[in-house]
């Protein structure tokens, strides 16, 4: 058996895991909202954690370039950055990956002498986070862009109010 096979065999139990990683920066009460409903609408941030999740391991099965599955990724790493979570908290469920992955297959790796193939696998989670974290601080910096665009906009406002009030008239 190959790896992609034991990972294949192991994947409902590796997205569960690694889902279950995700909703784990959230508080208890909270993560059980995100669990619960599936629903895209009613559920965005569960939703969509794991529909990134299933489609990211997908995408790491099937060797796709990581360009190919940041839809997936983007998703999750979004909120995250809305939510103002810092890098290391927003981003440590890639790394968790790694951990999951040798927890459900590890023995069977070691015993099939895959061990390379795994360390491969392993290093392109690796890739998926550097790519994760530029998508995060391009997610950032547009956040920033937006709170100094509407400071502008409320201090040029603010501005105009005040000549009005003073008595000049642009």
């Amino acid at each position: 058996m190959d790896l992609n096979a034991l990972l294949k065999e192991k994947q409902p139990a590796i997205v569960e895991k690694w889902f279950e990683t995700v909703l784990a920066a959230y508080p208890e009460n909270t993560a059980n909202i995100y669990r619960k409903s599936e629903a895209q609408f009613t559920n965005p941030l569960g939703y969509n954690a794991r529909q990134g999740v299933e489609g990211l391991f997908d995408a790491l099965l099937k060797g796709v370039m990581l360009e190919e599955a940041s839809g997936f990724l983007d998703n999750i790493v979004r909120i995250r950055a809305i939510q103002e979570f810092p890098p290391s908290q927003a981003l440590s469920f890639i790394y968790e990956l790694k951990k999951i992955v040798r927890a459900e297959i590890g023995k069977a790796v070691a015993e099939q002498g895959l061990t390379e193939d795994l360390d491969s696998f392993l290093s392109t989670i690796d890739d998926l986070a550097l790519f994760a974290f530029d998508l995060y601080m391009g997610c950032r910096e547009k956040l920033f862009e937006i709170k100094v665009n509407e400071m502008k906009n409320s201090t040029f406002r603010l501005i105009q109010q005040a000549n009005r009030v003073g008595g000049k008239q642009e």
